[in-house]
């Protein structure tokens, strides 16, 4: 009997240790499962960051002569004030993270090579073909991520000017003033007038946020509001006040210095007219 019994228990505990060791998973394959969440994860987190990288730097897709043409057009115009590593010197900014729209805005508006120093740079006929500020832009953009270019998509000023004159209300017109016609800023500087800026300036200087200007990106207006900001500007251009004689756009102070000198002059010069025919 007792003989009997053992047999059971020794048969029984055996098959609860087999089945043990069958349900019992090896170190290894813990191991092996976190290896490949790592890698899995990792080549992810490499491939998104490689193509957000390439997409910032490059903007269209340089070439690779399109940047060394750049780089040697820098080197030739650019160097002496940034640098000949564009890491910046005394008298001028470093330029790695800048992206390509800042180049192609201050290339191709003529502000840079900046023609001599003052309060800021001014704007003058571009020293550069398209094709040449477009080689320096890929350049800088090859030296470090930061915006690109503007998709063309954004710059037909065919979006909705209802909505670009609020956003230009609320974010501009304290400096450009309300009709786009620009005004005075403190020491020297002043906000210029956007009349016959081109779209893609426009955009450009929104994104980047040149000199006194400050950065207004796509978190703080997204593309299509900037492409409506752009619509109302243009709307400004092709449709003349309707007041007639616009005194530079100016708003109440220009408006009220007419009528106090010429208004006034004019009620003066008639009572001076009817007093002298009287007598």
């Amino acid at each position: 009997m007792n003989l009997r019994k053992a047999a059971s228990t020794s048969k029984t505990t055996g098959a609860t240790s087999s089945k043990k060791r069958a349900g019992r998973r090896s170190p290894l394959a813990t191991v092996s499962l976190i290896l490949v969440g790592l890698l899995t994860t990792g080549g992810a987190y490499a491939l998104f960051t490689s193509t957000a990288t390439a997409d910032t730097n490059t903007g269209s897709g340089a070439s690779q002569s399109q940047v060394n043409e750049g780089k040697k057009l820098f080197a030739a115009n650019c160097a002496t004030c940034h640098g000949l590593s564009a890491a910046g010197t005394a008298s001028g900014p470093s330029l790695i993270g800048v992206g390509s729209a800042a180049v192609d805005f201050q290339v191709g508006t003529g502000r840079m090579p900046l023609a001599a120093d003052g309060p800021q740079a001014l704007e003058k006929p571009a020293q550069f073909t398209n094709a040449q500020t477009q080689a320096m832009a890929a350049y800088i953009a090859s030296l470090g991520t930061g915006p690109s270019e503007p998709s063309s998509k954004y710059l037909g000023a065919d979006g909705n000017a209802a909505k670009g004159a609020e956003l230009f209300r609320i974010n501009c017109a304290m400096c450009h003033n309300v009709a786009g016609a620009g005004g005075a800023l403190t020491e020297g500087k002043f906000a210029p007038n956007l009349k016959g800026t081109s779209s893609k300036h426009i955009y450009e200087a929104m994104l980047t946020g040149p000199q006194n200007m400050p950065v207004f990106n796509d978190l703080n207006i997204t593309p299509q509001d900037k492409a409506d900001i752009i619509t109302y500007l243009k709307y400004l251009e092709k449709n003349p006040s309707p007041g007639g004689f616009q005194l530079g756009d100016l708003g109440p102070v220009s408006e009220g210095l007419f009528i106090w000198i010429f208004g006034l002059g004019a009620i003066v010069a008639i009572t001076v007219w009817l007093t002298a025919r009287s007598n």
